[in-house]
C-alpha cells in the first residue's frame, strides 16, 4: 500500500492516546482555535488536507485516523455493538492528548455518524458542530420512516453483509485500477458527481486502500438471516457500526441540556447518503439489483435525509441551532468537489 502524500503546509506524526495509536495531521498555530476534522468510510484523514490548510486566520485544523483506517493501530479493532461508542471515545481522547477543553468539530458521511454520537456523550466539549453528508443519526441501511424504525429485529439487510466482496478484495489487494467496481471507479462515480475528478486523485486513492480489512476491520462479520436479503450484522467493524441494529437513542441530543449549534451541509445529488441511496439494499432490492425484494411496505429505501432533517427539527425545536445547505451540481464530498462553495459557507459558520 502506497501512504498518501501530505500536502506542504499539513504535518503528520504518530500519536498515542489513553485509547489509540494513530496518524494525526494538523495544520496551523497550536495557540488557535481548534477545529477537529472526522473522516467518512473507505477514507482517512488524507481527505481533510485542503479543508485544513483553507481554514480562516486563527484557526487550527486537526484530523486523525479513525480506528480500523490508514496509520491507526491495526490491533485496536471497532467494538460494532458500541453503535460509535468507540470512535467517539476515541475522539475525546485525542482531545485530552491534545490538552484541547472544546473544539469546533466536522464530520463528513461516516464521520457525521459519529459526531451524533459525540454530541450525545461529549457536548461539553463542542464549540460547533459541522455535518458534512452525515450517516442518519438512525443508522445506514435495514430502517424506514422518518423515526427510523427496523425493517427487521436482527437488522438484516445493514451491516457487513450487503458491502461486495469484490469491492473488499480489491481494496486488500491495494488495485488501482479502474475495472467498473474497483475502488478508483468507486470514488469518481460516488464520492462526487462526474464528470469531477480531484487533481489529488492518486493520494485520495491511497487514502481509500489504507482501510483495514478483515472479518474484525472492513467490512466486518455477517450473520445468516431468514430476512431479506439474508445476512445480518455481524459485531465488528465500521459497516457493523453504522447498523441500525445498534444505532444510538436520538432522544438524547433533544435532551442536551446545552445543544451545540448544528451546520448541515450537504450536496444536492449525493448518491451515497440519500433518500434512496444506491448503497441501500432497499434502493437496490426495489431496482432489481438485488433479487428477492419483499416490497416496499416490508423493506423501503431508507430515507436518508428527511431522517437527518427530521431529527434536526426536533433538535431545534427542542432549543438547538440548527442551519442546512445544499450546494448544487454537487455529490458526496462537497467540501472537495465545490471547495469555494464549501468554504466560504463553512468559514462565514466559524467565524460567526
Amino acid at each position: 500500500m502506497s501512504e498518501p502524500n501530505v500536502m506542504a503546509g499539513i504535518t503528520a506524526q504518530q500519536m498515542t492516546t489513553s485509547r489509540l495509536t494513530t496518524r494525526v495531521l494538523t495544520c496551523g498555530d497550536a495557540g488557535a482555535t481548534p477545529v477537529v476534522f472526522v473522516h467518512g468510510n473507505v477514507s482517512s484523514a488524507t481527505f481533510w488536507e485542503e479543508t485544513m490548510l483553507a481554514l480562516p486566520e486563527g484557526f487550527r485544523g486537526i484530523a486523525a485516523d479513525n480506528r480500523g483506517y490508514g496509520g491507526a493501530d491495526k490491533q485496536a479493532k471497532i467494538d460494532a455493538t458500541r453503535g460509535c461508542g468507540d470512535l467517539s471515545d476515541d475522539l475525546a481522547a485525542l482531545l485530552d492528548a491534545l490538552d484541547i477543553e472544546r473544539a469546533h468539530v466536522v464530520g463528513h458521511s461516516l464521520g457525521g455518524s459519529v459526531l451524533w454520537r459525540f454530541m450525545m456523550d461529549h457536548a461539553e466539549r463542542i464549540l460547533s458542530v459541522t455535518q458534512v453528508a452525515p450517516g442518519s443519526p438512525y443508522g445506514f441501511g435495514g430502517c424506514q420512516g422518518e423515526d427510523g424504525r427496523l425493517n427487521y429485529a436482527d437488522g438484516a439487510g445493514s451491516g457487513a453483509g450487503i458491502v461486495s466482496p469484490d469491492f473488499v478484495q480489491a481494496i486488500a489487494d491495494g488495485d488501482r485500477g479502474d475495472s467498473q467496481n474497483s475502488p478508483r471507479t468507486i470514488m469518481n462515480t460516488f464520492y462526487w458527481k462526474p464528470p469531477f475528478k480531484s487533481p489529488r486523485e492518486e493520494d485520495l486513492l491511497s487514502s481509500m486502500l489504507s482501510i483495514h480489512t478483515g472479518a474484525d476491520a472492513y467490512a466486518g462479520d455477517s450473520q445468516p438471516s431468514e430476512n431479506w436479503p439474508m445476512a445480518a450484522p455481524g459485531k465488528f467493524g465500521p459497516n457493523n457500526m453504522l447498523s441500525p441494529l445498534y444505532r444510538d437513542d436520538v432522544e438524547r441530543l433533544y435532551a442536551l441540556a446545552n445543544k451545540p449549534p448544528v451546520l448541515w451541509i450537504r450536496g444536492a445529488d449525493d448518491q451515497i447518503v440519500a433518500d434512496a441511496s444506491l448503497f441501500d439494499a432497499g434502493t437496490l432490492g426495489q431496482i432489481g439489483a438485488i433479487p428477492g425484494w419483499p416490497g416496499a411496505d416490508v423493506f423501503p429505501p431508507q430515507p436518508m435525509v428527511s431522517q437527518a432533517r427530521a431529527v434536526l427539527s426536533a433538535y431545534q425545536s427542542a432549543g438547538g441551532t440548527v442551519e442546512e445547505v445544499v450546494i448544487a451540481e454537487c455529490g458526496h464530498t462537497p467540501y472537495i468537489e465545490k471547495a469555494a462553495e464549501f468554504n466560504a459557507v463553512f468559514h462565514r459558520w466559524l467565524t460567526g
